[in-house]
């Protein structure tokens, strides 16, 4: 079967991955889907099961780090374009073990640059876009937003890690003139998440009437974004961003953490029919983080302003709608939470 492109897509069985994955292969029929993702802890197929049959879709288990690998896939499937989603994302699993980011997310994304350049003989209508984070500009104070221009801040190895492969790749295209494209998103949530993140663990914690550590008094504040919105804004500048721009995406949605947790526990009420103000007593502040930047929120203007995206669902319903998809997929969450999710496609894949 002949398509119109082959778009690789790293990481696509995570939480981003699967739902851009599971966008871009319903929206594109056209478009051959290669999705390579190493499996860890966090990536899951199970999340992409709905297409793993579509005639337009491909998984391939692999390491962005196998040079080996990346140079027989770019031979094997010609890419048009790269869509690196593939990182090690947690901050406190950077704190506790910060080579692995290093690994991961600097000498991966330098891997696939090399395969790009290499496979990339000719540059027309190549592209080789590079997700990240607003981690990387560091801790804003109670006025101000990031925006495309803010100097690079980071202040844990995880946001060092996004920080130095934002760098590479902005240097391969300066250098060498590799087509690329950079965004820098900020907290995303929905379903799918792994329950060690802030939303979905509150939202299992409660369920099983848990303590909700929360760090230090609560009062960090975070710009939140539905991951589904993320997944559209990605989609849009792959399809219609300038080479060589970086565009901010955001929610347009601050909220204190201690905020946030206070309108899950409401909901997670309400939900399970408990009286209100019943988690809210599962609360406990926990000592603080290490280098816990205090304020992120993203002015995504830029990306409004050219090519006409903004974000379409409000913390409130996100929230819902998250809570939601939770408890209905306890099923999915145990598995997640036990680890024998790991072995899902294990007869299939290898271990």
């Amino acid at each position: 079967m002949s398509f119109e492109k082959n778009i690789l897509i790293t990481g696509g069985a995570g939480f981003i991955g699967t739902h851009l994955v599971k966008l871009l292969v319903n929206k594109y029929p056209n478009y051959h889907i290669i999705n390579l993702d190493k499996l860890t802890y966090a990536g899951n197929l199970e999340n992409l099961k709905s297409i793993e049959n579509q005639a337009n879709y491909t998984f391939i288990k692999g390491d962005i780090l196998n040079q080996d690998l990346l140079q027989e896939l770019f031979n094997t499937y010609q890419f048009d374009g790269v869509i690196h989603l593939a990182a090690e994302s947690h901050v406190d699993r950077s704190i506790t073990n910060p080579l692995s980011f290093l690994e991961t997310n600097i000498i991966g994304t330098m891997c696939l640059l090399n395969a790009a350049r290499a496979a990339w003989t000719n540059l027309d209508n190549k592209l080789f876009y590079h997700i990240s984070t607003d981690e990387v500009y560091g801790s804003l104070g109670e006025t101000g937003y990031f925006t495309e221009e803010t100097p690079y801040d980071p202040r844990s190895p995880y946001s060092a890690s996004k920080a130095s492969s934002d760098h590479l790749v902005r240097a391969y295209y300066h250098t060498y003139n590799l087509p690329v494209i950079i965004s820098n998103c900020s907290n995303n949530y929905g379903p799918y998440q792994f329950p060690e993140k802030l939303i979905p663990l509150m939202i299992n914690n409660i369920k099983n009437n848990k303590p909700l550590p929360v760090y230090g008094d609560g009062n960090y504040t975070r710009d939140w974004l539905w991951v589904e919105d993320h997944a559209a804004a990605i989609d849009l500048i792959f399809q219609k961003g300038r080479v060589g721009e970086t565009y901010n995406i955001g929610g347009n949605n601050e909220r204190k953490n201690i905020e946030l947790v206070h309108t899950l526990c409401n909901i997670m009420d309400e939900l399970l029919q408990r009286p209100v103000g019943t988690s809210q007593e599962l609360i406990t502040f926990v000592k603080d983080r290490p280098g816990h930047d205090k304020r992120y929120a993203i002015d995504a203007s830029k990306l409004k302003n050219e090519l006409g995206w903004s974000p379409t669902v409000q913390p409130e319903e996100g929230l819902r709608r998250t809570a939601e998809w939770y408890l209905a997929n306890a099923d999915w969450l145990e598995r997640v939470t036990s680890g024998t999710y790991e072995h899902y496609y294990e007869k299939q894949y290898g271990n």
